[in-house]
This record gives structure tokens, C-alpha cells and sequence, in this order.
């Protein structure tokens, strides 16, 4: 009799918690009415699962070639994994992890189709793909998705929710970052030609290592140093490089001027940006040259890389500082002059940076981007970039990322990175 009274009362406990659990992801699928921020992310959110491709993975624009916007010069080169790796830490940081949250589901099939390629990708190389020539691989450098793919594993390392899966999490994202540590460039960058902007590449690259390091995972300190050494040494005062939008030529864009805004003081060349690919501490003309000779990313790139602890921001202070008042000019906010995934990618990375030292540069420029990102948002949900990387699924991907900086719900990522 006493045993049945207990197991009525654990099926009651049971029951009071499953009931919980559907109140929080009803209340997750349904934002305050006065909260702009949280609407804008669940309009986001929603439209990546919606066009999520039968096979799990996104491409540029969605994950079937049917949802490219018509009348607008954009190819499809079908579900590719940057794409898919950027849609699904998205939702990682909106509160979704493979076994937790309302679009669970979503998180499970990216996941599988991105593993899946790094399966079948050989042990040596960069490479973790064999579908090429893609958008946002011309734009920061052809190894992107090794890097978006190794910093997602990162954060979803440990919150799979079996032993199994874990497991097989873990021994993709030590060969993610094998691969990492094997192509690292002489100057401690991954600037590889054949990207537009690869310094925002070489930026994902540290960050998906120093998120594998928070997370176990045996991360060479002489790699970590290079990185650090290729920064301090690109780094210097403000003024040194123009503010503006850039005339610039990477090694895989050509030149192009940002609409409304100044030329740069510095206009490279392709053979400069393959020269520096291949080695040798950076001088400001090669800097500008795998940064399309746009500040803004340049400048991104330093400051997440010098900012990441207490300690860096100390030792880092006059750096960031110079940095962060140079986000007071309008012009060397504007990037390109329009606004492309390489600024929302770099916005990211001040975002990331700003917020980890906290005070006023912080807020102010946390108000000044999300009223910004409010505005921008498309009716469907979507952010467009407007030059480069102009595909809905990174840009919408890389915007929840920035509004969800603050608001992280704290159990399903990793917050080594927001120390």
C-alpha cells in the first residue's frame, strides 16, 4: 500500500515537471508582446527551421533551392556546412540543444548532416567539406566551414545527451581542430587565399580553438600564441589605417567602394594579399589586404582576440581602448558603406568583446546596434546582407547571435567565452 502511494506520488511529481517543461518552451515559442528583442529572435528562429533543407543542412539562402529570392542575382550550390553550422549555433543560442528546447529537432538534423561531412573529409587538410565555391566561402576564406563547424562542436560538446553522441561530438571536433593547428599560417593567422575578408576566418579559427580549450580538448599553447603574436603585431593606433569604407582587393574579391561613404587610405593589391598568405608578420598594407582594406573587420578581429579574459584586457587595454573610440565614427562602423555579412560578422565580434568587459562602451553600443537591427529586419523574419555575403541564412544567423549576447540562456552553451 505505501509502495503504491509513493509510486502515485513520483507519477505526480512527474507529471507537475513534464507540465513545467511544456509551460517554459510554450512561453519560449511565445515572446512578450513588449519585448522587441525577443520578437525580432523568435521571427528569426522560426524562418531558419522553416527552411531548413530535408537533409538538415541551410545553403545561402535556405535549404532548398526553391526559397532563392527571384529577381535578385543569387546562386544556389545547394546545403552546404558554414551555412549550417552558423543556422545551428543560432539556435544553440536561443536555448535549443539537441535533446532540449522547441526546436530540438532542428539542432539533431543540423548536426547530423554537418558530422557527416567531417566524417567523410580526410585526416589531412583544412578542408572538412567537398562542396565548394560558395558565397560565404569567398568571402572569408574557402576553410570557413572548418571553422564555424569546429567552434559550434565546441558549445555542443557534452550537451548531447547520451554518452554516445558526446562521444562522437568530441572525437569531430579533435579533428576539427587538428586540422586547425595543422594549417595555421607562419604569421600565426589562417588568412588563406581565396577569400574576400579571411581575417574574419582567421578570427573564428582562434575562437573555435579557445572554445575547444574551455572545453577539455588539447589545444597547442604555441598555436594560441601565434594567434595572439599576429594580433598585437597587426594592431596599431587609430588614424594609422583611414576610417571609412574601403576600395580594397582581397585575394578572391576584387575592388569595390562602399556606397555613400570615403575611400580608404589604403588600396592593395592581389599579389600583396597572396604574399601574406603565405607568411611573415603582417605589415599594415597586408593587414588591409586580407581585410578587403576595410577597417571595420580588421579592427574586429583585434579586439576579440585581445579582450578574451581579465587578464588580456588588462594587458590589452590601451589596444581596445583605441578601438573602442573609433566606434564613436560613423564612417568606420559602416564597413563596406553598405551593410554586408562581413559587418555583421564583425559586429559580433565587438558585440562578443564589449560585453565581456561590461560598463558604458557596452551599453551604448549594444542600444545603438539593436535599434539597429531592429530596423533592418525583413518582414519575414530575415536579415539580408546588402554587398558580399548577402544570403539570408548567415546574416540572419550571425544577427541572432548579436541580439542574444545579453540574454544567453545559461544552460545550453558553453560561457567560456563570455568570462
Amino acid at each position: 500500500m505505501r509502495s503504491k502511494r509513493i509510486r502515485v506520488l513520483v507519477t505526480g511529481i512527474a507529471a507537475i515537471a513534464i507540465g513545467f517543461c511544456a509551460e517554459t518552451i510554450s512561453r519560449e515559442k511565445t515572446p512578450s508582446k513588449n519585448d522587441p528583442v525577443a520578437i525580432a529572435v523568435a521571427k528569426g528562429e522560426e524562418w531558419l527551421v522553416s527552411v531548413q533543407g530535408k537533409d538538415g543542412g541551410w545553403g545561402q539562402d535556405g535549404g532548398e533551392t526553391s526559397y532563392v529570392r527571384q529577381g535578385e542575382r543569387l546562386e544556389s550550390t545547394g546545403n552546404d556546412v558554414a551555412n549550417t553550422a552558423v543556422a545551428a549555433e543560432a539556435l544553440l543560442h536561443t536555448g535549443n540543444t539537441p535533446n532540449a528546447g522547441p526546436y530540438r529537432e532542428s539542432v539533431q538534423r543540423a548536426v547530423r548532416f554537418i558530422l557527416a561531412h567531417v566524417d567523410k573529409s580526410p585526416v589531412e587538410g583544412l578542408a572538412v567539406t567537398d562542396v565548394m565555391g560558395t558565397q560565404i566561402q569567398r568571402k572569408l576564406g574557402p576553410y570557413i566551414d572548418t571553422f564555424l563547424t569546429s567552434k559550434l562542436l565546441a558549445e555542443l560538446d557534452g550537451q548531447m545527451g547520451n554518452a554516445q553522441a558526446n562521444l562522437r561530438v568530441r572525437r569531430s571536433l579533435e579533428k576539427c581542430v587538428a586540422k586547425i593547428e595543422k594549417n595555421q599560417l607562419k604569421d600565426g593567422s589562417w588568412n588563406v587565399a581565396g577569400g574576400w575578408a579571411p581575417i574574419l576566418g582567421t578570427s573564428l579559427a582562434s575562437q573555435s580553438l579557445y572554445a575547444a580549450q574551455a572545453k577539455g580538448v588539447a589545444v597547442a599553447q604555441m598555436t594560441m600564441a601565434k594567434v595572439d603574436t599576429y594580433t598585437l603585431a597587426s594592431a596599431a593606433p587609430a588614424g594609422v589605417v583611414g576610417s571609412g569604407a574601403g576600395i580594397g582587393a582581397g585575394s578572391g574579391g576584387g575592388v569595390g567602394a562602399g556606397a555613400g561613404a570615403g575611400a580608404a587610405t589604403e588600396i592593395v593589391s592581389r599579389n600583396s594579399a597572396r604574399s601574406f598568405a603565405v607568411g611573415g608578420l603582417s605589415s599594415r598594407t597586408e593587414v588591409s589586404a586580407v581585410s578587403a582594406g576595410v577597417p571595420l573587420y580588421e579592427r574586429a578581429q583585434e579586439m576579440e582576440q585581445l579582450s578574451r579574459t581579465e587578464a588580456d584586457r588588462k594587458k590589452n587595454a590601451p589596444a581596445i581602448n583605441s578601438i573602442e573610440k573609433e566606434l564613436s565614427d560613423q564612417r568606420f562602423v559602416a564597413g563596406f558603406g553598405s551593410v554586408g555579412g562581413e559587418e555583421f560578422f564583425s559586429y559580433l565580434n565587438i558585440s562578443d568583446s564589449l560585453h565581456r568587459a561590461g560598463g558604458e562602451p557596452w551599453h551604448k553600443w549594444n542600444q545603438e546596434m539593436t535599434a539597429r537591427l531592429l530596423t533592418m529586419q525583413n518582414e519575414d523574419g530575415t536579415w539580408a546582407g546588402h554587398h558580399c555575403i548577402t544570403g539570408r541564412v548567415a546574416v540572419t544567423s550571425a544577427a541572432i547571435l548579436m541580439l542574444m549576447v545579453d540574454r544567453e540562456p545559461a544552460a545550453p552553451v558553453a560561457s567560456a567565452n563570455r568570462k
